[in-house]
């Protein structure tokens, strides 16, 4: 039997090298049938405007402030933020036990969060949104990202979105957030360290080797351009999980170049258009970008741009995937390998369902 006949059908634990860490594979698993809870698919048509909606043009948001007339991507400080860039300073208690200061530690943490609006049209998201129209929004994330840079209290600037009620998302309209912090969060901080420890023990770069090697074995490569490739990561935890990353060594969004900001786009339109076309469905996920830091105290030595979207849809548009108990309390789980999730994303159309 070849080597994909035999990971396809065995229980099997695969290293996360960008975590040091290890998920369980049960494809067996995907067999069983389904009676737990059923998704609403997100079907519904918008209207290119809503007077009702927070974030279209010209509408007041819910704190007050209006939004301009805005015709391409538009950037305001989010009403809600969750961190705050200035707040009363905070010292601990001194009449701690040794035991007491290590159990109970508190470190205040200030930034600046943004919401981006994608577009000025409420019926969309990136996925109906041509590539040219994406490049807009990635220019936008090079020039924020350059603001964090040039802030001497920021160390991290956390690019996401996250699309579909299904991920939380609480209004329709296509939009993504920045978070800006002072301290560099555990799950950047962990491929970063990851990134460092490969390159002291290889002398070579981890996502450069993993780009090259997924290029040349095709297996879990959903769609791929002359600067980018998307592949199902051999270690993903989510079904339907891909990562984004740019061929070469590109520490931070704003060393793209104008033609890699197109590539960068091109592939992002191709991975979202197959995730809707998947379930005929506009598919939820998460979606971030992990870079270098913005601290100029640390080295960008290492670091690689790389996007990451998780999608819970597991097996139809009304099923999704739920970290849940061995997950929880063990480590992560898929039931489907990733050979077979960008074997199925890689045959879908890359022209959108509402518009075949």
């Amino acid at each position: 039997m070849d080597e994909d006949s035999v990971i396809n059908d065995i229980s099997q634990r695969r290293y996360n090298p960008l975590t040091d860490s290890w998920v369980l594979v049960s494809p067996h698993r995907a067999k069983r049938p389904w009676q737990g809870q059923q998704e609403v698919p997100d079907k519904s048509t918008r209207p290119p405007y809503d007077a009702k909606c927070y974030l279209c043009p010209r509408n007041t948001r819910a704190e007050g402030a209006k939004n301009d007339d805005y015709k391409s991507t538009y950037v305001f400080m989010n009403d809600f933020a969750a961190l705050k860039e200035e707040q009363p300073a905070y010292t601990p208690p001194t009449n701690r036990s040794p035991q007491e200061s290590h159990l109970f530690q508190l470190e205040p943490v200030t930034g600046k969060c943004y919401v981006i609006c994608f577009s000025p049209r409420h019926d969309l998201t990136l996925a109906q949104m041509p590539p040219k129209d994406i490049e807009p929004v990635i220019r936008t994330w090079q020039t924020i990202y350059k603001e964090a840079v040039s802030l001497a209290n920021i160390a991290h600037c956390q690019i996401f979105e996250n699309k579909g009620a299904m991920m939380g998302c609480s209004n329709p309209h296509p939009h993504g957030q920045v978070w800006m912090s002072s301290l560099v969060p555990e799950e950047p901080a962990k491929e970063r360290a990851a990134l460092y420890k490969y390159y002291n023990e290889h002398g070579t770069h981890m996502l450069e080797d993993y780009a090259a090697i997924e290029s040349k074995k095709k297996q879990r490569v959903v769609f791929e351009n002359d600067a980018f490739i998307a592949v199902v990561p051999f270690w993903a935890v989510w079904p339907y999980e891909v990562l984004v990353l740019p061929r070469r060594r590109v520490a931070r969004i704003s060393d793209l170049t104008p033609d890699e900001v197109s590539a960068f786009a091109q592939i992002i339109s191709q991975v979202t258009v197959r995730y809707d076309n998947l379930f005929s469905c506009s598919f939820p996920y998460s979606m971030g970008i992990h870079q270098a830091c913005t601290d100029a105290s640390m080295d960008d030595n290492c670091d690689h741009l790389h996007m990451h979207f998780y999608p819970p849809l597991l097996r139809s548009a009304t099923v999704r995937k739920f970290l849940v108990g061995f997950e929880l309390m063990a480590m992560p789980q898929r039931d489907i390998t990733a050979e077979i999730a960008a074997g199925t994303l890689r045959t879908l159309s890359a022209v959108h369902y509402l518009d075949e």
